[in-house]
C-alpha cells in the first residue's frame, strides 16, 4: 500500500494512476494519523516551494512525516516534494523546509550565474540521470535512463553521499537523493514512460533493510 500525501497542491491523480498501473494499491490523505501509521508514503508537489511547505504545517502534516521517516517507512519526495526535503528553499524568499537532507534549494542561475543563455529556464523535457552509486531503487532502468522533467529549481545537496543520481543541465545537480529510507527525484516518474514506472515499482516492492545508511 501506497499513502500518497494530499496536502491540496496539484493533481494527484496522474502519480496516483502510475502506481496502479505497476499493480500498486494507492490511496490518498491528508490524515496526520494515517500518514504517521502509513506503511510507505508519496510526497508530491508542484508550483512553488513556500506554498508547498506552508500547506503542510498549515494542515499539521509536519510532524506526522517526520514521524513515519524516522520509523523508517520508506518514503519518496518528487518534485518540489523533494526540494521540501532541504532544510531551506530560496524562491522569492527564504523559507525553511522540512529539514529530512542537508542542503538548500536555488534557482539554476542562481547556482550558476555563467549559465548559457540560450539554455532555457525552466528545464523541461526529457534529460538522462546518472547513478553515482548502484541501488535497488534504479535496478532495470538502464545506465542512463531518459526521464521528464519541469522546473526551474533544484537542490543543492550539502552531503554528496545522499546524490544517488546527477543529471546536466548547463551544470550538474542532484536528480535523484536517498538517505537510508528517504528517497527523493527532482523529474517527475509519472511522466517519464517506462523508466519512470520502473523506479515507482521498485520503491513500492523496496525492502527498508536493503537500504544503505548515510556515510
Amino acid at each position: 500500500m501506497i499513502t500518497i500525501i494530499d496536502y491540496g497542491i496539484g493533481n494527484l491523480r496522474s502519480i496516483e494512476k502510475a502506481f496502479e498501473t505497476v499493480g500498486v494499491t494507492v490511496r490518498r490523505t491528508d490524515d496526520p494519523h494515517a500518514i504517521t501509521d502509513a506503511e510507505r508514503l508519496v510526497l508530491p508537489g508542484v508550483g512553488a516551494f513556500r506554498a508547498c511547505i506552508d500547506e503542510i504545517r498549515e494542515r499539521d502534516l509536519e510532524a506526522p512525516i517526520h514521524d513515519a521517516i524516522d520509523r523508517d517507512i520508506p518514503f519518496l519526495g518528487v518534485c518540489v516534494g523533494m526540494q521540501l526535503l532541504f532544510e531551506t528553499g530560496y524562491e522569492k524568499g527564504e523559507h525553511e523546509g522540512l529539514g529530512v537532507l542537508p542542503g538548500h534549494v536555488a534557482h539554476f542561475r542562481a547556482v550558476d550565474a555563467e549559465m548559457p543563455e540560450d539554455l532555457s529556464v525552466p528545464h523541461m523535457g526529457w534529460n538522462t540521470i546518472e547513478p553515482t552509486r548502484s541501488h535497488p531503487i534504479l535496478e532495470g532502468l538502464g545506465e542512463t535512463p531518459h526521464v521528464y522533467f519541469v522546473h526551474s529549481y533544484h537542490p543543492v545537496a550539502a552531503a554528496a553521499s545522499d546524490v544517488l543520481a546527477t543529471t546536466t543541465y548547463g551544470h550538474s545537480f542532484p536528480s535523484v537523493v536517498q538517505r537510508r529510507n528517504v528517497f527523493g527525484v527532482q523529474f517527475h516518474p509519472e511522466k517519464s514512460q517506462a523508466a519512470g514506472l520502473g523506479l515507482l515499482e521498485n520503491f513500492a516492492t523496496l525492502p527498508i533493510e536493503a537500504d544503505e545508511p548515510a556515510a
